[in-house]
């Protein structure tokens, strides 16, 4: 068995006393593992460094044994980015939830909006609201999606202001004035309305995608959110004061 194509380093672990474990990201063949000889020497670790690309050639005698990556780098973001806390948070949080999708099963859209969002990162009015967005997409993909399209009280789709965080479904401002204590706020970039989003409206995009990620996936598998995801969300807080 054997493939060849660009993916994306999502984490690194050592495998004895030369080589290293990977987990990459790729379109066609999703999140896969592999070992990586050599992986911990001094000519390989640069290169696998999460957030970085890579052309890999998977090879292995079955299609489910672990089997072996020869790999050549073709972005080295972890290294542009390493001086930068605030972008190399958003490195690490794409990475670390990235892990999160199912094992060597393709999911092309995804896929493209996080190559879309590590191309952003240098951009910090961009890509704090595409990683809410990305959020959004991965919930989607792994089977929790929220409906954002229509208010679940009056069926129309303006003034979308809240999502309800029993059900997932959006509430206009007029229906969801009432208990709007007990709904969480839906920022309008989020919704078909668009429109360019405050530091405000970036975190209470994340709070949302954060809240539905711990309660479906997070949780039930006695994750946390990665660390970084924190220093975002804290640093969005200080912009908006």
């Amino acid at each position: 068995m054997e493939w060849n194509e660009e993916g994306v380093v999502l984490a690194v672990r050592r495998h004895g006393e030369t080589s290293a474990i990977i987990e990459i990201l790729t379109r066609g063949h999703g999140r896969s593992l592999g070992l990586v000889r050599g992986g911990n020497s001094r000519t390989l670790r640069p290169v696998l460094q999460p957030g970085n690309s890579v052309l890999a050639t998977w090879r292995a005698r079955l299609e489910d044994h672990l089997g072996v990556f020869t790999v050549e780098l073709t972005a080295p973001r972890a290294a542009r980015l390493m001086d930068d806390a605030f972008r190399l948070a958003g490195l690490s949080t794409v990475t670390g939830l990235a892990l999160l999708l199912p094992e060597r099963e393709p999911h092309p859209r995804i896929y493209d909006a996080t190559m879309l969002l590590l191309a952003g990162l240098e951009e910090d009015a961009i890509w704090p609201a595409l990683l809410a967005r990305w959020e959004l997409g991965l919930l989607d993909e792994l089977g929790f999606g929220l409906d954002l399209g229509r208010c679940a009280a009056t069926g129309s789709n303006q003034a979308l202001a809240y999502v309800s965080p029993k059900s997932g479904r959006a509430v206009s401002l007029q229906a969801g004035e009432p208990y709007r204590e007990r709904l969480l706020r839906l920022p309008a970039f989020l919704t078909e309305a668009g429109g360019p989003p405050s530091a405000t409206d970036v975190a209470d995009g994340l709070k949302l995608t954060g809240f539905f990620l711990e309660r479906h996936i997070l949780g039930p598998r006695g994750l946390n959110a990665p660390g970084a995801r924190e220093a975002i969300m804290a640093r969005l807080a200080r912009e908006h004061q």
